[in-house]
């Protein structure tokens, strides 16, 4: 399935394969989460928009209207197969940041598209550097 291999993609370059476990795993979307030990040299924005870039994902900027539309199309998928009970809300993803940056994580976040499949990466970690990063993919067909 493409959403397993790009997810695989995603998670191995950050070393957040081993013990990675699937949030949910259907047949047009895949939440995968781990835990990275791996120190990157670069912020971690950077490696995100190097990372897909390494993949051949196009990026995308998540408050255009393209972004906006990719998101509504993920969060359809998710709808479809746990139950949620607000609205769609691109905001939501801004308001996700802030609560986590107000837990003391730095959080990095990155949104692309590859071929098909529309993929978002989340990516926090304590900001005192201790402990592990944090990885969290979501890989969904959009077709």
């Amino acid at each position: 399935m493409q959403t397993h291999k790009i997810a695989g993609k995603v998670m191995e370059s950050l070393d957040a394969f081993h013990g990675s476990r699937p949030a949910i795993d259907a047949q047009n979307v895949l939440i995968v989460r781990g835990m990275s030990g791996k120190k990157f040299d670069d912020e971690m924005v950077v490696v995100l928009s190097d990372l897909l870039k390494t993949i051949g994902a196009q990026e995308i900027d998540i408050f255009s209207n393209d972004g906006g539309d990719i998101i509504g199309i993920m969060d359809e998928r998710i709808r479809a197969n746990v139950p949620i009970q607000s609205e769609t809300d691109i905001s939501g993803i801004h308001m996700m940041k802030d609560s986590l940056e107000a837990m003391g994580c730095d959080v990095d976040y990155n949104l692309g598209i590859l071929d098909d499949s529309g993929i978002f990466i989340v990516s926090w970690r304590d900001k005192s550097g201790i402990g592990p990063r944090f990885v969290e993919v979501v890989v969904a067909a959009l077709e």
